[in-house]
């Protein structure tokens, strides 16, 4: 099983690429066991999308 420092990493990187499928098998796996890393997921989810709206206001207002 990943360590929660393999899970957060996996986490950050599924941002900028595509996780192979035995990548994201232990990530989800992890994800269900660990509470903590489940909602460190749902932060960087939010982080993203607020990132999306500022950088769309940024270039609507140009």
């Amino acid at each position: 099983m990943l360590s929660c420092k393999e899970a957060t990493r996996l986490m950050s990187e599924e941002q900028d690429r595509a996780l192979t499928v035995r990548e994201r098998t232990a990530l989800r796996y992890h994800t269900l066991l660990c509470v903590g890393c489940t909602r460190y997921r749902r932060h960087l989810d939010v982080l993203r999308r607020a990132a999306e709206r500022f950088r769309k206001g940024m270039f609507e207002q140009e």
